[in-house]
């Protein structure tokens, strides 16, 4: 993760992230791959289910947890 501020993933929301939604999509990447959105509280459970509709959503991290594991 970079420096910079963590801005929440949803389009035109400007609030602090936190929390790391890890997807991949398994037609392009492979198994063990994660790319990864970041979501504010209000945002969380939105960008949840549309990952989660697509069979996409691998987990669900609190950011600081995310930047701890050093990913």
């Amino acid at each position: 993760m970079s420096t910079e501020i963590p801005h929440c993933s949803a389009k035109g929301c400007r609030q602090l992230a936190i929390w790391v939604l890890a997807w991949n999509n398994p037609k392009l990447h492979t198994p063990e791959r994660r790319k990864t959105w970041l979501a504010c509280e209000e945002h969380r459970e939105y960008l949840s289910e549309f990952l989660n509709l697509r069979g996409f959503l691998k987990d669900t991290v609190p950011l600081a947890q995310w930047q701890a594991a050093d990913h």
